[in-house]
């Protein structure tokens, strides 16, 4: 889950590599380094924290090379520190490499590298592979290719994922990449080259892109591109236009990029309905091929995701059950493929992930795949890796999502995953029309009532200084409400560090009442008027034990009396997670301003989970 830049050209490369490694720091924020060659020998500056302590070191404004690599750092093996970070180099100072992903066989590599004389200053399991390539490049002198066949035999040894830039003293011209279940791009500019793990790093130079797969390797010059498989046997690629909006992923004069993306709402969910969703004509997905008959053979649903990707699928899974009648089930992307699920060519497995690249998602849909199942993936990023693997793609076009934390993200996950319910509904010919012609009405108009929510946030910021000093935090919910206190109550974890749990409201009584205390905050979400009276005596429950209480609401409750109430507009409880959420994502982020907590980079998180 780190963030890696490369360039090589005619201009200094630092200050590309600096402005790439501060538009990937959501991507990790342990560290963060620079390589470049500088007079045939190769310079590495590094420090440990954000990427500003590194552009702040007195030397970077020293480097004047033209091909250089940079990583920021999430780390795995070995803790936060300037001899942990990247890049690393071997132990002759001849190459540079820096790495996303996880070597799995580090040890067994870094013993075999010591018995051949080898010695190591990092923790990390980076550091092998150019210690590899150095052996490799040693032992092959008689080869005309030698800094390409060394890196191609030495990835050739690594179990695990990675996405490497490698350069090399001897040959300052050249940089050579490869990925494995780690993401990988390569801009084409003129007369220069980039590299990157994600594209909007070097969207503001360049938007013709060439998308490496699993096993690609890459030779680069300042104006030529090599492109080979995992047996070194030459391979072409298709260069591809992206033609994304640079301004999307500034602040636009919001203090942080979370609240902006929460105030982005109306707008990504319009642009997710897009020309999918109209009134009175049926769902269009030009992009899907699912027909009747397929449709009626599926025995199940599987809905793939990690956190609140996952959330958005258990938010939606009662609108697919109900419209189609086809049982679905919820799953975590890191345990499905460890349990043996039971699928096949009859089961669509749905797997939801905003980056795209997602490696415990994209390991469940390869076994999903291998085992016979169709495959639908659901992302926010145009030719991500999990659009490569899916048998089908729909895009949720949110835009980019820069804070750490996911708010419109999701709620465009939701939106698509309830327009594919009705789609899938229509399709089937259910005798529902009257449920689909008010469910469409209902997200139609979900974007004008966001933005009343939005409108209306001092109650929501006044409790959130009233709390901001809690250590423990309770959310409740039935139904649908449920699946919004888990992500309400993530979304407190991640950027407030208070502790919190969610739990379904019946679920109170057997047992977790016995954590409610006198003084202790309770949030309630209440919109299904079916279980209005339900969800209020479990409010009561708390109440009675000296609980203080937050209501998420658009349903009369009556003479009750609770601490705060937040109302929202009426919505079919179907699709209500979608404007629920909004006070309790708006609540996070106050409590965390309160705390003066950096909101958009939480400690420990990173936006791309790379890494399984």
């Amino acid at each position: 889950m780190c963030g890696i830049v490369g360039y090589l050209g005619n201009k200094k490369a630092y200050p590309i590599l600096l402005d790439g490694l501060l538009k990937l720091e959501y991507r990790g924020y342990d560290s963060a380094g620079i390589s470049t060659i500088e007079n045939n020998h190769i310079s590495i500056l590094k420090d440990k924290g954000r990427v500003n302590n590194l552009a702040s070191l007195p030397d970077i404004n020293k480097l004047s090379g033209t091909i250089g690599i940079a990583h920021t750092r999430w780390a795995t093996h070995g803790k936060p520190s300037r001899e942990n970070s990247h890049p690393h180099m071997d132990n002759s100072n001849t190459f540079s490499v820096v790495h996303n992903g996880i070597i799995e066989n580090y040890q067994e590599l870094k013993n075999f590298l010591m018995s051949n004389g080898y010695h190591f200053i990092s923790d990390t399991d980076t550091e092998v592979i150019p210690n590899l390539i150095h052996y490799y490049y040693e032992i092959d002198k008689s080869n005309n290719n030698r800094f390409l066949h060394a890196v191609s035999s030495a990835i050739k040894n690594l179990k695990g994922s990675y996405a490497i830039e490698v350069i090399c003293k001897l040959h300052p011209d050249t940089m050579i990449v490869a990925r494995k279940d780690s993401p990988l791009v390569i801009g084409k500019g003129n007369h220069e080259n980039f590299v990157c793990s994600d594209i909007p790093a070097i969207l503001s130079y360049t938007k013709s892109f060439y998308l490496l797969n699993d096993g690609d390797i890459a030779e680069l010059f300042v104006d030529n591109i090599n492109f080979y498989n995992d047996s070194l046997e030459p391979i072409s690629k298709e260069l591809k236009n992206i033609d994304w909006d640079t301004s999307a992923a500034e602040k636009d004069g919001y203090d942080d990029y979370m609240l902006k993306e929460i105030h982005e709402q109306p707008k990504a969910i319009r642009e997710t309905m897009g020309s999918r969703l109209k009134a009175n004509e049926p769902c269009n997905f030009d992009d899907l091929s699912l027909t009747e008959e397929y449709l009626k053979s599926i025995n199940k649903i599987y809905i793939v995701a990690c956190g609140t990707a996952m959330h958005a699928g258990l938010a939606t899974k009662p609108i697919f059950e109900k419209l189609c009648n086809i049982p679905v089930f919820v799953d975590i992307a890191s345990e499905f493929r460890y349990r043996n699920p039971i699928i096949d060519k009859n089961t669509l497995c749905i797997f939801i992930s905003q980056s795209g690249e997602t490696a415990d998602t994209i390991a469940a849909l390869k076994l999903s795949k291998a085992m016979k199942a169709k495959t639908l993936a659901i992302t926010n990023v145009i030719a991500s890796s999990i659009t490569r693997e899916a048998d089908y793609t729909i895009y949720t076009h949110a835009g980019p999502e820069i804070a750490v934390a996911s708010t419109k993200a999701y709620t465009s996950q939701v939106t698509l995953l309830s327009i594919l319910a009705i789609y899938f509904a229509e399709t089937l010919k259910v005798d529902k029309e009257e449920i689909i012609f008010s469910l469409k009405n209902d997200i139609l108009q979900l974007p004008q009532k966001i933005e009343s929510i939005l409108k209306n946030v001092n109650t929501i910021k006044e409790f959130a200084h009233q709390i901001c000093t809690e250590h423990d935090i309770f959310f409740l919910g039935r139904g649908t409400d449920y699946s919004v206190a888990m992500e309400g109550s993530l979304k407190l974890k991640e950027i407030s560090y208070i502790h919190s749990e969610a739990y379904a409201g019946g679920e109170l009584k057997h047992g977790p009442i016995a954590l409610i205390e006198n003084g202790i905050t309770v949030i309630g979400i209440i919109t299904d008027a079916n279980l209005v009276e339900k969800s209020i005596s479990n409010i009561q429950e708390v109440i009675t034990r000296g609980a203080k209480t937050f209501i998420v609401t658009n349903q009369d409750l009556g003479n009750h009396t609770f601490n705060e109430v937040v109302r929202i507009p009426d919505i079919n409880p179907l699709i209500s997670p979608v404007l629920s959420i909004i006070p309790l994502q708006l609540l996070s982020y106050y409590i965390s301003k309160a705390k003066e907590l950096d909101v958009d980079k939480p400690r420990n998180l990173a936006k791309s989970v790379t890494v399984e």
